[in-house]
């Protein structure tokens, strides 16, 4: 085990002020260094994700102690560790969970949020893992409690979580359904697991949805749009139903039958990720390393990405992801 600060600067990409594409800025800042717990990863490839074009326009609630460079997963090579680190070497091949701060060459996270890279996959692949994988498992199958055989309406089949999402599910014994907005995103939705994928801008989902269970409804449904879907999911779904939101991407307010959730004996929930403690986002980094990352060797689980950009291009990165054309993760190469 070594432990050693590495001193000197590095570029990242911050926000001075809150707006467009245009407002992310590359500076210099100090290399940061790796405390207690902590280690110091030479950044190779970072995620991109709606919490960073949120948090870049300045409508997303940070924690109190987030960077305002944005960032929340990374994949690169261990340089150095804190003390009491004693899972990772220098050189290993990890990738992160963070606060924030991951468009950079060099970010600290602490070691209980990082996981070995598995052979198979490169760097870019494995920075498009971490925020989607903890988002799924804590929403579908801790939050929502999904079972082997139920079934689950995946909303935004073809984004980065929703692709992790079909494909954990099926996994796990369960039959994902999935949303997507055009052809070829709902032709990928079904090569990755789903069971029925069902274009959103041709069809009504509910009606879809009914059909396809005999009238009897989903069991979950995972939803990060809210607003006028808020409803519709409930009538998709089954007796006993979970509806599990992870955002409301067209509006955070949202109109339900009381009635008809009684009716169903529904339960309604959300989770959130960022805001979690580091002993919190550890255990589920456990769980997730001893149930997940087997089926990434087994060939069970991959995750897609969309689109590759160099960090000098990150402003075209937000500007692709705001357009929704993309399908999979979209991630800048460092």
């Amino acid at each position: 085990m070594v432990r050693m600060t590495h001193q000197g600067k590095m570029r990242v990409i911050d926000v001075p002020v809150p707006g467009g594409p245009e407002a992310l800025t590359l500076v210099s800042r100090p290399v940061p260094s790796a405390q207690r717990g902590d280690v110091l990863i030479k950044v190779e490839a970072a995620g991109v994700n709606r919490a960073d074009l949120k948090q870049r326009a300045g409508d997303y609630p940070m924690p109190s102690d987030a960077p305002t460079v944005p960032g929340l997963e990374v994949a690169g090579t261990v340089l150095a560790t804190g003390a009491e680190v004693d899972e990772f070497d220098v050189g290993d091949r990890v990738c992160a969970l963070l606060i924030g701060g991951g468009y950079a060459e060099y970010v600290v996270a602490p070691a209980v949020q990082c996981l070995p890279i598995p052979e198979s996959l490169s760097f870019v692949e494995a920075a498009g893992l971490p925020e989607t994988v903890f988002t799924t498992w804590a929403a579908l199958f801790e939050q929502a409690g999904l079972q082997p055989g139920e079934t689950v309406l995946i909303h935004g089949g073809a984004s980065g979580i929703g692709t992790t999402a079909i494909q954990l599910a099926a996994a796990f014994g369960a039959k994902p359904l999935a949303t997507a907005g055009t052809a070829e995103k709902v032709a990928l939705c079904k090569d990755i697991g789903a069971v029925l994928a069902i274009n959103y801008r041709q069809d009504d989902f509910v009606e879809r949805v009914l059909e396809f269970t005999a009238g009897h409804g989903v069991d979950v449904v995972l939803d990060m749009v809210g607003g006028s879907y808020s409803q519709r999911n409930l009538e998709s779904l089954a007796l006993h139903g979970r509806i599990c939101f992870i955002a409301g991407d067209e509006a955070p307010e949202a109109v339900f039958n009381i009635r008809q959730i009684m009716l169903k004996r529904a339960v309604i929930t959300g989770t959130t990720l960022r805001h979690r403690t580091p002993k919190e986002k550890g255990r589920l980094r456990s769980i997730i390393k001893e149930r997940v990352w087997p089926l990434i060797s087994q060939g069970s689980f991959k995750p897609v990405i969309g689109a590759e950009f160099p960090m000098a291009s990150v402003a075209d990165a937000h500007a692709a992801l705001e357009s929704g054309r993309h399908a999979g993760k979209i991630v800048l190469r460092i």
